[in-house]
């Protein structure tokens, strides 16, 4: 088995600049983990659906290409255009998004491809990652399909991870989001849970959560607002204080960038401590840049060539 396939939606990202100026680019939460995992080294496929013959899904397109990352579970659908997106960042580089998404060609990505080829390259990955995002995107008929996917991946040995990086405005309520988001951690290897997240799709105490699908053997990295990090796993929890200030720009993808150093120190057999390190040192360089992927010359040094 080998390299990864990420699933969900890359949307065109409008980076306000002023009242009258925007920067276009791409991104999406799990397309921007992807890329970041490309660049480090991982063999990386993206699952999507975009729109044919539209300049922005052509440029979805080009950036897939540019990265390196394989576009052969991408479907491209006729008469359709991609989601799009909006972000104006306040003084502290906080964000706030503007979408326009309902009709975006990824909502309907498990009903447009090929299950059959989806299953045979999950099957064959080494890692398949999905967020909270993706699941809401997909709706309740994508995840019916999707699920029993991941499920038999997963016996087959394939690693699944999981972020949840929940949006409230995406589901109908937190009990459907909470129900999502448990059905798939039944199958999961790897579990990027943030307490804010949490709060948010009423899961109860973030803890208590982490210390519950750990004792599962799931590897839970749980994400504390003061920036505290915990690792848990089957009998063992390792805390880790927040570094050092960074100076902040912007902090899309922060999170995003977090997960493919983590990820990828930990595909490559390095301990939890140094996963971290490499999450934070990636995701550090991310936030004093706008947007939510950042030149690849500001990408960090030797150490996150991690294969």
């Amino acid at each position: 088995m080998g390299g990864v396939i990420a699933l969900g939606e890359c949307m065109v990202e409008l980076s306000l600049q002023g009242p009258a100026t925007t920067s276009v680019s791409y991104a999406g939460d799990t397309y921007n983990t992807a890329v970041y995992l490309s660049r480090l080294g991982l063999d990386v496929a993206y699952g999507t659906a975009v729109g044919k013959g539209d300049p922005f899904s052509a440029g979805i397109l080009a950036a897939l290409d540019a990265e390196g990352i394989g576009r052969g579970l991408v479907v491209e659908a006729e008469r359709r255009l991609p989601g799009l997106y909006a972000i104006q960042t306040d003084a502290r580089g906080e964000r706030s998004f503007f979408f326009w998404r309902s009709e975006a060609p990824a909502r309907d990505y498990l009903s447009l491809v090929d299950l059959s080829a989806l299953e045979a390259a999950l099957m064959g990955a080494e890692l398949i990652f999905v967020s909270a995002i993706a699941l809401a995107v997909f709706g309740e008929a994508g995840r019916s399909l999707l699920l029993p996917l991941l499920a038999r991946a997963a016996e087959a040995g394939v690693a699944v991870a999981f972020d949840t990086n929940y949006r409230p405005s995406l589901w109908p309520g937190p009990a459907a989001g909470r129900g999502a988001i448990e059905a798939v951690l039944a199958h999961c290897r790897f579990l990027s849970l943030s307490a804010a997240d949490v709060a948010l799709f009423e899961g109860g105490d973030a803890g208590a959560m982490a210390r519950l699908w750990a004792g599962r053997g799931v590897e839970v990295v749980l994400r504390h607002d003061d920036h505290r990090i915990e690792v848990m796993g089957e009998g063992r929890i390792e805390s880790f204080e927040p570094g050092p200030p960074v100076s902040v720009v912007d902090t899309t993808g922060a999170g995003d960038s977090f997960n493919a150093g983590y990820l990828a120190a930990r595909l490559a057999g390095r301990p939890a401590a140094e996963a971290v390190a490499e999450g934070r040192r990636l995701a550090s360089v991310v936030v004093a840049h706008k947007g939510a992927i950042i030149p690849r010359e500001a990408m960090p040094g030797p150490q996150s060539s991690l294969r």
